[in-house]
């Protein structure tokens, strides 16, 4: 990633553009569909001194929420860390934890977003390679104990700050796991009875974090939709066998949880094609009859670097407007989940101006264009893709 401070600059804040978290039809018609984007590194863009503007308003400076919202964001998804502390990465990542994420939560929700808190369970980047036990945890089994106490606790903080959050993910990406070593692992062990014995670990550690949301619901925490979220959710023998694997260890039960969680990305594979996240979504529709969202996907509007790979739809225009038809595709196969279980779609940190190439091999794929020539500060030039979420 490519992290560059500039200087600070404040930002005026104008009225709420999002759209009520509450159409028509919500909580008696149409199921609520979630229209999110994760807007987990806004704040420290801004306090860099990043501004965003608006080109469908004549170049006004808005806050990048209010510009989202105008194109049908009405969820923001944000990813919450224990104890975020230097040396990661030069320093840079000492946000990411309550004090920074919960003014962030509370700043979108009283503008009418739904709220999705994406716990790390690490002091650090969790995803399929890597999820460390935070480094004030104990690493054997009294880590469930000080698991449970830590969401409860932290929920509690979001609800005495005022923010009732709408979906809760136990977890980022834990195909691999959570909570490292105690928590790791490997969903191809043959046979499967050495499988579940090896998912034993992790479904205690996911059960206390569970526990702890009934224990902040107890105390009177508006209870959240409960989601695991894995990768790849366009690979359903991955999706079939590892929540299989989890609910036989008899510490996991389906009731246990309310939402599935998909990263689904173009770069990873040319397998991740939309056909097959359809398939995916239908199967674990049928067998397990609960919702299903895709909460992390990207597409490039700028990828011909020497190391970008083959996308997974090549019929899919790398542009603006590739950009647009990637997201309407997959909220149309989201919508197309038997039963209306097909609930939501994020973009991934659309906003993310000094780092747009995501983590991919390609070199743009945030809905703005980062204006550095007036270096060190950063301007972000709304593009049409921030519309991506209108009227769908």
């Amino acid at each position: 990633m490519w992290l560059v401070n500039v200087v600070a600059a404040s930002l005026p804040l104008l009225a709420s553009a999002i759209p009520s978290p509450n159409p028509p039809g919500y909580g008696g018609g149409e199921p609520f569909f979630y229209k999110g984007h994760d807007l987990s590194s806004l704040k420290i863009l801004e306090d860099g001194g990043a501004v965003y503007v608006d080109t469908e308003r004549g170049n006004v400076t808005r806050p990048a929420e209010d510009i989202l919202g105008d194109g049908g964001m009405n969820t923001v998804r944000l990813r919450l860390w224990v104890y975020p502390k230097a040396p990661y990465d030069g320093g840079y990542y000492e946000s990411y934890g309550l004090n920074y994420t919960i003014p962030l939560a509370k700043r979108f929700h009283d503008k009418g977003c739904k709220i999705y808190l994406d716990y790390h369970f690490s002091d650090y980047w969790a995803d399929p390679s890597k999820q460390a036990t935070p480094e004030e945890w104990p690493t054997t089994h009294p880590l469930a104990s000080t698991l449970r106490d830590y969401v409860s606790s932290s929920l509690l903080d979001f609800h005495n700050a005022g923010v009732d959050l709408a979906l809760v993910s136990l977890g980022n990406e834990i195909r691999h796991g959570m909570l490292w070593p105690l928590g790791e692992v490997d969903v191809d062990i043959q046979p499967a009875a050495a499988r579940v014995a090896n998912f034993t670990n992790l479904a205690t550690l996911w059960a206390a974090a569970r526990n702890g949301v009934r224990d902040a619901v107890k105390c009177g925490v508006q209870k959240p939709q409960v989601m695991i979220h894995i990768d790849d959710g366009w690979n359903l023998t991955l999706q079939e066998t590892w929540f299989s694997s989890l609910t036989a260890t008899g510490e996991v039960k389906t009731s246990d949880w309310d939402i599935f969680g998909f990263s689904f990305y173009p770069f990873y594979g040319t397998a991740a094609t939309l056909a097959n996240l359809k398939t995916s979504l239908t199967a674990l529709a049928y067998k397990y009859n609960k919702p299903l969202h895709v909460v992390e996907t990207d597409w490039p509007d700028i990828c011909n670097g020497p190391s970008a790979l083959e996308l997974s739809e090549p019929s899919i225009p790398i542009s603006v407007a590739g950009q647009i038809q990637w997201v309407h595709d997959i909220i149309n196969v989201v919508k197309s989940v038997p039963r209306g279980l097909g609930r939501g779609v994020d973009y991934w940190e659309p906003t993310w101006l000094n780092n747009t190439g995501l983590g991919s091999a390609c070199q743009d794929t945030i809905l703005f264009g980062a204006d550095w020539s007036k270096y060190p500060k950063v301007t972000g030039y709304s593009r049409d893709s921030v519309n991506m979420f209108k009227g769908v």
